[in-house]
């Protein structure tokens, strides 16, 4: 029978169980850490007073576009080219997250 010798069976049936074995703690941990944060979280979100930059929003109209999502741009300080170019910041979205609770709602 030319099949896998029995020493190198029992070493990759080992190997297998370790790792799966790693694995399976792995995603367990990481599950329990996310619902352990989303319980804490739900906590301090009943008892924490609304953020008073964003009023609770989380977001607030972006400072550099001023909410147009482009800002006015000129190489080299040249004011005969101007060029409307994405704002940097909000990344032409208009908002961005609030820096005071970070984006959160709550501070």
């Amino acid at each position: 029978m030319g099949g896998v010798p029995r020493p190198l069976r029992i070493l990759a049936t080992t190997a297998a169980v370790f790792v799966g074995g790693v694995f399976t703690l792995s995603l367990s941990s990481s599950l329990t850490i996310r619902a352990l944060q989303s319980v804490s979280d739900a906590k301090k979100r009943k008892i924490a007073t609304r953020c008073e930059a964003c009023n609770g929003s989380g977001f607030y109209p972006c400072k550099l576009c001023k909410g147009k999502s482009t800002i006015e741009w000129s190489p080299l300080f040249d004011p005969v080219v101007i060029n409307p170019c994405l704002c940097p910041t909000c990344e032409g979205n208009k908002v961005q997250r609030c820096l005071n609770c970070l984006g959160k709602g709550y501070a």
